[in-house]
């Protein structure tokens, strides 16, 4: 008889010999618990190193709002550049955190597909609680929109537009829409440089 479970190949060896070299990955969907890992890695490498960069390699469907808008403020707090990569898919929240890297350090493979939109809401129940939410909708919407347009460069109002409904960019759109600076075309581009130690000449 079949199995339908199956122990992940991306297990935690993988993930920790990564982790040993400032790369860290959102593979699948962003929820509470990978996030806050996430976080946590970033604090505690910036606070082994506060100068050797991190990377963020993303192949993501999307995922938790609050989720993504945490990582992004430690991504801010952070003294360390955070560089960003699109392996696959970086859809909705995976989009958010790619363009959310260091300037000049967002990258995306060539061959990538990059989604942007403004997610569901799941609104219901009754009347009060659905002003309740509709208002805290509204608010997480203009708040993921503005720093959209801040990271990409775009004007608010065209953000706003083109999420309203699923667009989906090529590398190539990505890069001229401001999702990234760069696509990948060589190995040395996503690998983060080891501090060197020792009396430089």
């Amino acid at each position: 008889m079949a199995q339908d479970d199956k122990t992940p190949l991306f297990n935690w060896r993988v993930r920790e010999q990564l982790l040993s070299r400032r790369i860290l990955v959102l593979d699948g969907n962003l929820d509470d618990d990978n996030g806050t890992v996430l976080m946590t890695q970033l604090l505690t490498l910036a606070a082994e190193d506060s100068e050797a960069g991190i990377s963020l390699w993303i192949h993501s469907l999307g995922g938790s709002v609050p989720a993504m808008l945490a990582i992004r403020d430690v991504m801010r707090l952070i003294p360390c550049d955070v560089s960003t990569l699109a392996l696959g898919l970086a859809c909705s929240a995976g989009q958010f955190l790619l363009s959310a890297g260091t300037k000049g350090k967002r990258y995306a493979l060539p061959h990538a597909r990059i989604l942007m939109h403004q997610g569901s809401a799941g609104i219901g129940g009754h009347a009060p609680e659905v002003e309740v939410q509709a208002d805290d909708l509204r608010y997480t919407v203009k708040t993921v929109v503005g720093l959209i347009a801040e990271d990409t460069g775009q004007d608010f109002d065209r953000i706003y537009e083109d999420s309203l409904h699923d667009r989906w960019f090529s590398a190539t759109q990505a890069q001229e829409y401001g999702f990234i600076d760069r696509i990948v075309d060589s190995f040395g581009q996503v690998i983060p440089q080891r501090q060197r130690v020792g009396i430089s000449k």
